[in-house]
């Protein structure tokens, strides 16, 4: 998907479309004063950029570039980051589009499997992060056993772990041992802390679905492209 940009353009939301940060990141950037237009440095983040316009980033030029949006079943064992010394696999080795800079729009932890958005787009992966967007995600959650209702009732109310309130939309069971959790805001670990709170074991975590879009049968480990469609889905609430 190419992005059809009318000229002129607001600085920071030139800066987000070639991928460099989300247009929040972009603002620091400008203000930090490592952007040049035409060689001057900029450090007004509502700058116009005019369609001719040379626009430098620690004085290498950017410009803006295709979108790229994949929906990727991530394996347990790889983590969700571009560099990682600690890391013996990472998620963006399995997706075979190494002249372009990617990046996971949010996190799943490196045990944890299931649906993984990668994309170049800053101000797209930031809409799906931000938890005043409440975006939902679904989990399939194994547990080594089954929650009592007043663990559910509690979770769903809102506990507090390390100073911070953890809180589940929804908590449904499918079967035996397993759980849907829905959620809306992303916090660190947040379905296994939910689970270590009610004295539980964690045994397996997929995520199925973000907003809309759900992972149906897209086998672990493979990649596609999204649709314009897939990517509203993934926004939709």
């Amino acid at each position: 998907m190419k992005n059809n940009i009318i000229f002129p353009v607001n600085l920071t939301r030139y800066l987000s479309l070639t991928g460099i940060a989300s247009r929040r990141k972009c603002i620091e950037i400008v203000r930090k004063g490592e952007i040049t237009i035409n060689d001057i440095i900029i450090e007004e983040p509502s700058k116009k950029v005019n369609k001719n316009d040379i626009v430098k980033y620690k004085n290498t030029k950017v410009e803006v570039e295709e979108k790229y949006y994949i929906i990727l079943n991530k394996p347990p064992g790889y983590t969700c980051s571009n560099s990682d010394i600690h890391a013996d696999k990472l998620v963006l080795d399995l997706i075979d589009l190494k002249e372009i800079r990617l990046f996971t729009a949010g996190r799943l932890d490196r045990d944890s499997e299931g649906l993984i958005i990668v994309t170049n787009d800053g101000d797209y992966a930031n809409k799906l992060m931000h938890p005043s967007n409440e975006i939902e995600k679904v989990y399939e959650v194994e547990i080594n056993k089954d929650f009592e209702l007043n663990d559910i009732n509690a979770m769903l109310k809102g506990i507090y772990d390390e100073g911070e309130k953890l809180k589940a939309l929804k908590v449904e069971k499918k079967q035996k041992n397993i759980y849907l959790f829905t959620l809306s805001e992303g916090k660190k670990r947040e379905v296994r802390r939910l689970v270590k709170y009610a004295k539980r074991k964690t045994v397996s975590l997929k995520r199925i679905r973000l907003g809309k879009l759900s992972i149906n049968n897209l086998p672990t480990g493979q990649w596609k492209h999204l649709t314009k469609e897939d990517v509203q889905l993934t926004l939709c609430k």
